[in-house]
């Protein structure tokens, strides 16, 4: 999963968001900055009763938050979204990632100049590119 900061930086350089099930997203500045939330049918949790862990399941969540704009809300696009993404805004999508020691290393071909982003995993690596195609189609 991209960072919150990766995640922030993709929504301020302009990628859209139409929330469907099972997507990610954060809720910063308020107060659950730590907090991963998935888009779901039937919210489920875990908790623990009389020392069991136990699956709970309710329809509002236990800080009684009733609703939140979703332009409030950070979406964490997962590794096919993010490629997926990118593909869409390359003509003729010439995309790989390959695996190194260190991480991962997505490479696209933007004319006929190969740009490469190396990053710890492949959502960071496909973000990286992300964020450099859409800065570059800003000039």
């Amino acid at each position: 999963m991209i960072s919150l900061a990766t995640a922030r930086r993709l929504k301020q350089a302009g990628l859209t968001w139409h929330p469907a099930l099972n997507d990610f997203f954060a809720l910063p500045d308020h107060g659950l900055d730590d907090r991963v939330f998935v888009i779901a049918e039937m919210p489920a949790g875990i908790a623990e009763m009389q020392g069991q862990p136990v699956f709970t399941f309710h329809g509002a969540v236990e800080w009684a938050l009733d609703y939140i704009v979703t332009t409030d809300a950070v979406w964490l696009p997962g590794e096919n979204q993010l490629r997926l993404a990118l593909e869409a805004r390359l003509p003729e999508p010439r995309l790989t990632l390959a695996v190194t020691p260190d991480g991962y290393t997505c490479t696209l071909t933007v004319g006929d100049a190969p740009w490469s982003f190396a990053a710890t995993s492949a959502e960071e690596a496909y973000a990286a590119a992300l964020l450099a195609l859409i800065d570059s189609r800003k000039v």
